[in-house]
């Protein structure tokens, strides 16, 4: 194993001994590696060479930690809502020795009204559908970012049932990029102007009245 990947295995082990919170749906550190931590690495490539970076709904670390570990020219900030998470999140930071990362415990949508378009990019992995995503990320992301989300099988659906509705929120047309098979997808926008001033909603609304309806 190279420095990362060894560091990203202690990581696993970390996540598979935590008492405080459980952090992800897989157990065993071998399987929290193979199966969360490395179908992370395909969305290295769209990270910025620098500058600021939000994983939102970041749960157990999930992608934020993987790119802070293989992209330490980022700052890169770990969003939740739940204490108990951040709580064991910033232990295992702590833990690892990682520096450039910083766990933030907030609703996105407060926290979006505070950091309103100050990242380069915001990201999220196993949030919510696409165009739920996308609410909550735009706000946080200033013009000239990136928007990105992780998805599986439903990503055509997800995508068609907002249609050409992303501009309403100042993002381009999703780009569609496949792995794994094609079984799983990172989907990337572009934020080409800014956000109505009117997203974020409150609190929940996001995923009960969505902004595309």
């Amino acid at each position: 194993m190279n420095p990362q990947e060894s560091t990203l295995y202690r990581y696993a082990e970390l996540l598979a001994s935590c008492t405080r919170a459980r952090l992800t749906g897989t157990r065993g550190a071998d399987d929290i590696y193979t199966l969360q931590i490395q179908d992370c690495l395909p969305s290295l490539e769209y990270l910025p060479d620098s500058g600021k970076v939000i994983d939102v709904g970041s749960g157990g670390g999930l992608p934020g930690i993987v790119w802070a570990v293989y992209r330490p020219g980022l700052s890169i900030t770990l969003l939740d809502s739940v204490n108990k998470k951040c709580e064991a999140v910033r232990e295992i930071i702590a833990a690892l020795g990682i520096a450039n990362v910083e766990v933030v415990c907030s609703r996105s949508e407060e926290f979006a009204r505070s950091h309103r378009e100050e990242y380069c990019l915001a990201g999220a992995r196993a949030l919510a559908s696409a165009g739920v995503c996308a609410e909550l990320l735009s706000p946080l992301v200033k013009t000239g970012g990136h928007v990105l989300t992780f998805k599986g099988e439903r990503v055509h659906d997800e995508i068609s049932e907002v249609a050409d509705k992303w501009g309403m929120l100042g993002l381009s047309k999703p780009a569609l990029n496949f792995y794994g098979g094609n079984a799983k997808c990172i989907v990337l926008w572009e934020k080409v102007k800014k956000c109505p001033v009117s997203y974020p909603r409150r609190e929940g609304l996001a995923g009960t009245k969505y902004f595309w309806e």
